[in-house]
């Protein structure tokens, strides 16, 4: 009675052997499911990164806002400077603004709303777009403006028009396009607009800041750094997870419906190990009684049956792993294109996460031994004395 584990496994592999074709199958239907989870999942992660980075072009990591205008605060500063998670901050002054161009020149009048940020050339490190349009920034001068790319088609302003500007206060200027930036979304690229604090402070007849918007080491820290920050001071910490919460929320559903959508291929598949051993057993029945006759207990014959749906089960999901790593790999060599009129990418990334392999692969396991163990059950309850006679 001392070999029952060698017993269990030699019958297992005995089983497994004569019915290749069928186990084959089996572990295919297995493989692809786990492929397509893979797959679907490092593309979705990847679509949420490339939006998070787009949005983060335009956008600060943290922004502190006064409770209410005032001038630069110094100390607030030497601390922002001193702090090792914080790369870099600017002041900034935001408003809301309409921006109009008159017709001309064989067009027609083009207007449009657009939140307007007066920034100081520090912004340029802050924000994290691209070369040429942080040289744009960084050099914008009184009474100029760079504009969304979106934003500007729907004024029809190109580079080295001039605008006018009316901003919240009521107060009119003109200002001179200089450029226009893009990140990828659509929302900032069609509502943002870039010029210097003096334009604003002087629109608005006053010294005063909005805030400062600051860039950090890691962007998801932005909660806490944010918090420490406005601790005992009059400002407000608005961190860009809190500003694009919704956007991330959404994302994140979406992924939870994809893996949940493609898991059901897996739960197939599962079903196809029970359908095998629930045939393997009505196939041994007289070879379990017979066990069962010389001494086999009820706890080998069960784990007969679940090292056979182990085997199964862990060759569908080596081979899965493989074909989605391998698609995945594909997928970053040769990106899925998309159409760029309806998004604001035209290749989609990919992104594998070592988490999202770890929890494919152990919900994997457990479902298919799950699915074993019905038919692992059925054949433990095999009556010895019944069939042989």
């Amino acid at each position: 009675m001392s070999r029952p584990p060698d017993l269990a496994w030699t019958v297992a592999r005995a089983h497994l052997a004569r019915r290749r074709t069928q186990n084959l199958l089996t572990v295919l239907g297995i493989a692809v499911g786990v492929m397509v989870l893979i797959a679907a999942l490092s593309l979705t992660n990847g679509f949420t990164r490339a939006l998070t980075d787009a949005t983060l072009r335009a956008s600060p990591h943290l922004s502190l806002n006064a409770y209410a205008p005032a001038g630069r605060d110094a100390a607030l500063e030497a601390e922002m400077r001193s702090d090792p998670r914080v790369t870099a901050f600017a002041p900034f002054v935001a408003d809301k603004g309409l921006l109009t161009r008159p017709a001309g020149g064989g067009r027609a009048a083009g207007v449009d709303f657009a939140t307007l940020f007066g920034v100081t050339p520090a912004a340029a490190e802050v924000l994290g777009l691209r070369p040429e349009e942080a040289h744009l920034l960084r050099g914008l001068g009184p009474n100029e403006i760079l504009l969304g790319e979106a934003l500007a088609r729907s004024v029809g302003a190109f580079t080295g028009d001039e605008v006018r500007l009316l901003n919240s206060t009521q107060r009119r200027t003109a200002v001179r396009v200089v450029g226009v930036f893009r990140t990828g979304n659509f929302l900032i690229d069609s509502g943002y607009a870039f010029t210097s604090l003096g334009t604003l402070q002087a629109l608005q007849r006053s010294g005063n800041i909005t805030g400062y918007q600051l860039r950090l080491r890691d962007p998801d820290l932005a909660p806490a750094v944010g918090q420490e920050l406005t601790r005992l001071r009059p400002y407000a910490s608005l961190p860009w997870q809190d500003l694009y919460g919704t956007l991330l929320d959404q994302l994140a559903l979406q992924k939870r419906v994809i893996a949940f959508v493609v898991f059901l291929i897996v739960v197939v598949a599962a079903f196809g190990i029970a359908n095998v051993l629930t045939l393997a057993v009505f196939e041994k029945t007289q070879e379990i009684a017979i066990l069962r006759a010389i001494g086999a207990t009820r706890p080998l014959i069960t784990r007969v049956f679940l090292l056979e749906g182990a085997v199964l089960g862990l060759g569908g999901l080596l081979l899965g792993n493989l074909l989605g790593l391998g698609l995945s790999l594909y997928f970053t060599v040769r990106p899925f294109q998309l159409p760029g009129d309806l998004y604001f990418i035209t290749a989609l990334p990919v992104e594998v996460r070592g988490t999202d392999l770890l929890w494919v692969n152990a919900v994997g396991l457990g479902t298919t031994l799950l699915a074993a163990l019905i038919p692992a059950r059925r054949a433990a309850g095999v009556e010895p004395a019944r069939i042989i006679r």
